[in-house]
């Protein structure tokens, strides 16, 4: 039997909620395998190599802000363990390596960048370290890793992310250190209690693939069961192969309806997903790839099923060995940033709402910034719905949901209709909203829409219903 009180109420944490509402933030991966050409480095490789002859973390910033995106993760340290920044924890840095003169630090030319154009910063900083040669020993290398965390929290403004990846390919022959994630959980929150703790961590868990693709119905009310993050790491990728970034797994298609968690009693958590995939079929930038860059349809694509999903988007754009971003991923990104916008200029404003219960404010509620309002029907209204008259017949091929997630994701199953003049009729149903769900469908002309709730986890909070007129073809 499940409470429904405890499952409607239960809530992000204020690092979670500002996290979400970034909604689409880019992952760069850049490093001495961009200079040798790999995906996953030995740790043997001579610092030597790392020369980028024109790096340019401005352009990188200016690229991504292009695209839409309101935040950068950069691969700080790789699994081949070369650190961006001078560490002092080890010797394979960029200071023993003949860029900048051996005086360069990568990462605090990106978080500078990233401050310039109006970005967060984050890190992701390998557990797995194949250059360091106390890792598998324990605690000693435990000390080594968190020292590093300390360098990169305290060193660089505020960080609004750290990504733990639970990669190791070392196997059962080779160095395997278990992680002391506890320790490594409590640095993160006493010198960066803003920053959320992404996939082999407590705040954010990983979609289930690196392929883009997302589930029918994502919830971010979850058991507290998947929050083991070894569970998480065996999940992760073990070798370095093609494969893996296009591989889409279907089991555990569904982690929080009513049957769900029926058949996984046990405590819940607010627990929401990251949809990461990278513009090319690697991580790190190969001139081999510079045709296979995705176009601006997929991405914009897999933006709708993500950010529209009740995810986020975490999009890889890796910059080039000589330090800058190829023209064909600068020219996709630019046209993701057009697809985005005009998505947001689509938006139809409503002349008159209709509620079946407790009136709010139409305004709020069709603007797609979901901070300054909600509509919560009353307790007994068990089929809530509320009607949108548009100004004048308008050409709609879609809709924006939004609950209000700081009271908890409620809705099971929605359903749309419009009115296109004469009579009612349906145009598209869903399953579960969260903070945010884009729904498309065939053009159609319209009057008025009406959004009517048909199973919720007690009232509804809805933030924003949006309709969208329908684009001309370019």
């Amino acid at each position: 039997m499940i409470d429904l009180d405890y499952l409607a109420n239960v809530r992000p944490s204020h690092r979670q909620y500002a996290w979400q509402q970034l909604e689409l933030y880019g992952f760069v991966h850049f490093g001495m395998n961009t200079m040798t050409g790999r995906e996953w480095g030995t740790g043997e490789e001579d610092p030597g190599l790392f020369d980028p002859p024109d790096l340019d973390a401005d352009e990188w910033a200016a690229s991504l802000a292009a695209a839409g995106m309101r935040g950068l993760i950069l691969t700080a340290k790789h699994h081949d363990g070369f650190c961006l920044w001078p560490s002092r924890y080890s010797e394979h840095t960029v200071a023993a390596s003949p860029w900048r003169q051996g005086r360069g630090d990568v990462v605090r030319e990106v978080a500078d960048a990233c401050a310039r154009h109006g970005l967060k910063f984050g890190v992701y900083l390998s557990p797995w370290d194949r250059a360091e040669p106390t890792y598998g020993s324990g605690t000693a290398y435990d000390d080594v890793y968190v020292g590093q965390l300390v360098e990169l929290l305290t060193g660089y403004g505020d960080i609004f992310a750290v990504w733990l990846d639970g990669a190791n390919g070392e196997g059962p022959n080779g160095k395997r250190q278990t992680y002391d994630w506890p320790r490594y959980y409590r640095t993160i929150r006493a010198l960066q209690p803003g920053a959320v703790i992404c996939v082999c961590g407590p705040d954010v868990r990983w979609c289930g693939n690196e392929a883009g693709q997302t589930r029918p119905d994502e919830w971010s009310v979850v058991p507290r069961a998947l929050q083991d993050v070894e569970r998480i790491a065996e999940r992760s990728q073990q070798v370095d192969d093609g494969a893996f970034s296009r591989t889409i797994r279907s089991d555990d298609r569904d982690l929080g309806s009513r049957t769900a968690l029926t058949a996984r009693p046990g405590d819940l958590v607010w627990y929401p997903a990251e949809v990461n995939t990278s513009i090319r079929p690697g991580w790190f930038h190969h001139p081999e790839e510079d045709s296979q860059v995705r176009d601006v349809d997929e991405l914009f694509d897999i933006y709708q099923r993500t950010v529209g999903g009740n995810s986020t988007l975490l999009l890889n754009v890796p910059p080039t060995r000589e330090g800058r971003i190829a023209e064909p991923d600068r020219r996709t990104l630019a046209g993701l940033g057009r697809r985005i916008a005009a998505l947001r200029d689509a938006a139809v404003p409503a002349t008159d709402i209709t509620f079946s219960s407790r009136p709010a404010d139409p305004a709020a509620l069709t603007s797609l910034a979901n901070d300054v309002g909600h509509w919560l029907p009353a307790a007994a209204d068990l089929h809530p719905w509320l009607e949108l008259t548009l100004p004048g017949r308008t050409v709609l091929d879609g809709i924006v949901l939004k609950e209000q997630i700081t009271v908890g994701q409620r809705i099971e199953e929605v359903h749309i209709d419009i009115h296109d003049g004469e009579q009612w009729q349906p145009v598209t149903k869903t399953g579960a909203v969260g903070y945010q769900r884009i729904l498309r469908f065939a053009p159609i002309a319209a009057e008025a829409v009406r959004v009517a709730v048909v199973r919720t986890r007690l009232a509804p909070a809805l933030a924003a219903v949006v309709p969208l007129a329908a684009q001309p073809s370019s």
